[in-house]
């Protein structure tokens, strides 16, 4: 299996979530500068379109990046609090016309206050129509992902879908 995962701003991931990772499959993990290239979704478009994406994992703002990705690449998405009502950094969007089986799993933040709950929620329920959504409210999870959550819902995502 081939995972693409996608960080947050200013973040990586993390040599133990990439642990989690490497028992489903290959992990491909760029690093990336939203804040200084806007055009980030273009670039790993065409750097993993050939890759044979199976799923794609984003968190926050690669989680904006992601939801539309996974679309491109035509694979399942897990996405972990993704900025998709609005983003501290922009970015250049891609219009993907979206596959009508795509599935999209959210793992959300009840506590969340950079990505806020209801924000993406309202966003969602505009975007109905064109995925299949699976969507898991975490009470008592903010922004940032234990790996405990993580660990759970990479599981749960790359076995059960």
């Amino acid at each position: 299996m081939n995972i693409l995962y996608l960080h947050g701003l200013d973040g990586s991931l993390s040599h133990p979530k990439r642990s989690i990772l490497e028992q489903y499959g290959a992990v491909y993990a760029p690093q990336l500068d939203y804040r200084n290239e806007p055009n980030c979704m273009h670039l790993i478009y065409e750097q993993f379109k050939d890759h044979n994406i199976d799923r794609l994992i984003g968190s926050s703002m690669g989680g904006y990046m992601g939801y539309h990705l996974s679309n491109a690449l035509n694979c399942k998405a897990l996405l972990f609090n993704p900025a998709l009502a609005a983003r501290p950094v922009e970015q250049e969007p891609m219009n993907f016309n979206p596959p009508p089986s795509q599935t999209k799993t959210l793992v959300l933040g009840a506590e969340d206050t950079v990505v806020p709950l209801k924000q993406t929620l309202q966003f969602l329920s505009k975007q109905a129509l064109y995925c299949d959504y699976h969507i898991s409210i975490q009470q008592g999870l903010a922004h940032r992902i234990p790996i405990t959550i993580f660990e759970t819902a990479v599981q749960r995502f790359l076995t059960h879908l």
